[in-house]
């Protein structure tokens, strides 16, 4: 089975053979924040953990750039960003169901042994490993602490 980041770079390519504009510079993109992070980190590979966050990171600021267009009335740069969202998250995990998030933080809380809202960190560091690119860390945060009282 081929790696993220080997999938993103067999898909660049076909995207640079295909024409498709979007797609290729949306890769191109990704493809630049992976250098760069290996470079920082004085790596030559990139773990499929690492690609997820990275992903994740590229997604978050084009919704925060989508936000800013609508707000700043140009709607048709935000459906730019949207797209390339939508391309981004093809290489992503599924997203957890809101069901499947109460499970695992209900198993972390009971793992972490956690009481109130002060042990929230605790929960955290058990959590956050099995929801990586599943989840928004907004959002779980948000489902611990209701859960914590």
């Amino acid at each position: 089975m081929a790696s993220l980041l080997e999938t993103l770079e067999q898909d660049l390519k076909a995207a640079l053979k295909a024409q498709k504009a979007e797609t290729l510079s949306t890769l191109r993109l990704v493809k630049a924040a992976m250098t760069n992070f290996m470079i920082e980190k004085k790596r030559d590979a990139l773990t499929d953990n690492e690609v997820i966050d990275i992903l994740q990171k590229q997604v978050k600021q084009r919704r925060e750039s989508a936000e800013s267009y609508i707000k700043g009335g140009r709607p048709e740069l935000a459906d730019k960003e949207n797209r390339e969202i939508e391309i981004l998250e093809k290489y992503m995990p599924k997203p957890l169901s809101d069901s499947e998030l109460h499970a695992l933080v209900h198993e972390a809380i009971q793992t972490s042994q956690a009481k109130t809202k002060a042990e929230l960190g605790k929960v955290m560091q058990v959590l956050m490993p099995k929801v990586r690119g599943r989840a928004d860390g907004k959002r779980v945060n948000e489902v611990v602490l209701q859960n914590l009282s």
